[in-house]
């Protein structure tokens, strides 16, 4: 699994708080209203109970249908207000809209360990819309707000994007599932990897198959779009579906992936029908001996054996689109072919897609998948490579962070002086912003800004709190005024005053000791660097300095990469540099306390970072910058503060 970079359920404290929810209850009725489809609901049940386990209040919010709206009786959520009180076999309170006097009192009235459904979303046209208005009228109902509707999250809607502006934000465990499982596939997938794309047409999931094109081995394609592959090579397809615009596409495709080693299947024969109809005509037939005047429904026999021995040895298979006409019993089997095949292998298997999930539940494969997806546009979105609005807008669990290390500069007047102006400069960013001043200004500096948007930390800490150690400060001092962070094996400290791994290691330890947040520094020389030792040093700085930490103290730590072959002479890193360095820590960091831990441990970059190149850091695997020289200016700190 890849660490989720987004707030989740379980980093919130939610006792006693009203909690606002988004679920994804757009499912199907009888005329009477009775749920004839409850999978999304049921997938939704895990976040409530956890919330009623954790005192909290819970309200839900969903959309039904298109009301367009309007208040429309057909579409309004009370049936399943019902249903969901015989799936939690509590009481769900209804209110008869989701915002204004009927919202406020039912939201007013909640008590701890309640559950309230609102009413349809789509009730107000202000929600797709995403009106920031609407917004905040839904986010004024709770405390805090929780996304549980993968299948919405690619709308960026005012329940889904807009509610994040007004209320601290995390997703829900069914989100939490989606975005792990689909995202390992898209980011970094086991190999062997197979693919399966079906559906209608090419225009559909070009997205897909083109961003699927660098990370697979294996791409099945079946369905209608198939037609349009075939005839890209130069197969006659009779009356079948083609999507002539669309040749030229399929054809660059198909050379692209033999420059990238992609292997694509395409039916080898067809079960070709004279009508688009349940009862039609058909025959099975191979490529070279299609019925012109009939038309491909469904993949045949021999298609449907080599797909399966294509999954058989695949260590990951993402499923998304019928092979064939599902609905239609006779255009059926290939994708029950698929189904079965996609069930019976050892890989883990991810599947997405209407059909492609009515099949695996119309012969009760369920339990053989490893993951279903409750969503279809999100689903394709995210396999597209797509930002989805729902999840890019919860909030971050590594909040960016800017540090400034002052070194020994600065009198104290003139400390202060320059924490006053930073306070000021910096005003208003969402960003995480600390100042590291030489120990004769820091009591100063904490109480000129004490309270301020600007944090303050100390530049290094002795490993014992009290004793005969002639200039040394002890964590016991630093915290005393007040400091919540500490800088901890600086390069300079390692290369100028010799301090080893086992001296940083006894400082970790003094930090935690003193409820101190160390900010650990690693990196390594020119020397090492060039003879290729980068990995290895930083794997044992790590190592050495972590040994023994607890899981509450490793989610307190910050890790500081310093190439010390770009501190103070001129070189910088380049963003890649910096990017697959950090991402290495990153990796080691997961080994070290566990994935589900280090996802909280923030990696900057520090090296000769200036205003005019920090902007470049501002990417993936980095969290923020430790800056030298440039935070000695407000001006140009704040502008490197901003840029992140």
């Amino acid at each position: 699994m890849i660490s989720l970079d987004k707030k989740i359920l379980s980093d919130l404290d939610v006792a006693g708080k009203k909690v606002l929810v988004r679920v994804d209850f757009n499912v199907p009725q009888d005329a009477e209203g009775n749920i004839t489809d409850d999978n999304r609901m049921v997938a939704a049940l895990p976040t409530i109970q956890y919330l009623l386990d954790h005192k909290a209040a819970v309200i839900l919010m969903s959309h039904l249908g298109r009301p367009k709206g309007e208040p429309n009786p057909k579409y309004t959520l009370k049936p399943i207000a019902k249903h969901l009180e015989e799936l939690l076999g509590k009481p769900v309170a209804f209110a008869e809209d989701c915002i204004g006097p009927a919202a406020e009192e039912a939201a007013k009235k909640l008590e701890t360990g309640s559950v309230l459904l609102l009413e349809n979303l789509r009730y107000h046209k202000e929600e797709e819309k995403n009106n920031l208005e609407f917004a905040e009228k839904l986010a004024s109902l709770a405390d805090l707000y929780v996304n549980d509707g993968f299948g919405v999250s690619h709308r960026a809607h005012a329940s889904v994007e807009g509610v994040t502006h007004f209320l601290p934000s995390a997703a829900g465990f069914l989100l939490e599932k989606e975005i792990r499982f689909i995202g390992d596939a898209v980011n970094n997938p086991e190999h062997p990897f197979t693919a399966i794309i079906g559906g209608a047409k090419v225009s559909d999931k070009i997205g897909v198959i083109v961003n699927l094109l660098g990370k697979v081995d294996t791409l099945l394609i079946g369905g209608g779009m198939a037609n349009t592959f075939l005839a890209a090579r130069g197969i006659p397809m009779g009356k079948s579906l083609v999507e002539e615009d669309k040749i030229e596409e399929a054809k660059r495709i198909l050379a692209e992936a033999a420059v990238k080693n992609v292997k694509i299947l395409l039916p080898v024969d067809l079960v070709m029908a004279a009508e688009f109809k349940p009862d039609s005509v058909y025959e099975v037939s191979a490529l070279d001996d299609l019925n012109q005047d009939y038309m491909a429904l469904d993949i045949g026999p021999e298609t449907c054996k080599l797909y399966a021995d294509a999954v058989k040895d695949a260590k990951l298979v993402v499923w998304n689109g019928p092979m064939g006409v599902f609905e239609m019993d006779a255009f059926c089997k290939g994708t029950e072919a698929v189904a079965k095949a996609v069930a019976d292998s050892n890989a883990v298997s991810i599947v997405g897609g209407g059909d492609s999930v009515a099949a695996i539940k119309k012969i009760g494969l369920e339990d053989k998948i490893s993951h279903i997806s409750t969503g279809g546009g999100a689903s394709l979105e995210y396999l597209e490579g797509k930002v989805l609005p729902g999840v890019e807008a919860l909030d971050e669990v590594r909040r960016p962070f800017v540090a400034g290390n002052w070194k020994m500069y600065k009198t104290v007047g003139e400390a202060v002086e320059l924490a006053q102006d930073l306070v000021t400069e910096t005003n208003g960013t969402v960003n995480e912003v600390v100042i590291f001043p030489p120990f004769t200004a820091l009591e100063s500096v904490a109480e000129a800004i004490d309270g301020k948007s600007v944090g303050y930390g100390a530049q290094d800490l002795c490993w014992e709190d009290e004793g005969a150690f002639t200039g040394a400060v002890s964590g016991a001092q630093i915290a005393d005024i007040g400091c919540e962070y500490v800088l901890v094996g600086h390069s300079e400290r390692r290369e100028i005053f010799k301090e080893d791994n086992e001296i940083i290691a006894k400082k970790m330890k003094a930090a935690y000791r003193n409820q101190l947040k160390p900010v650990l520094c690693v990196g390594e020389t020119d020397a090492e660097r060039k003879q290729g030792a980068t990995n290895a040093k930083i794997d044992g700085q790590l190592k050495s300095a972590l040994a023994g930490i607890s899981a509450e103290q490793a989610k307190l730590l910050t890790i500081a990469y310093e190439p010390i072959w770009a501190i103070g002479t001129g070189n910088t890193a380049t963003a890649q540099d910096a990017q697959e360095v950090c991402l290495f820590i990153r990796n080691q960091l997961n080994e070290i306390v566990g994935e589900e831990v280090a996802r909280h441990i923030r990696i900057l970059y520090g090296g000769s970072v200036k205003d005019t190149n920090a902007a470049q850091f501002c990417i993936n695997g980095i969290d923020g910058v430790l800056v030298g020289g440039a935070s000695l200016k407000a001006e140009s700190f704040a502008k490197i503060v901003r840029s992140f």
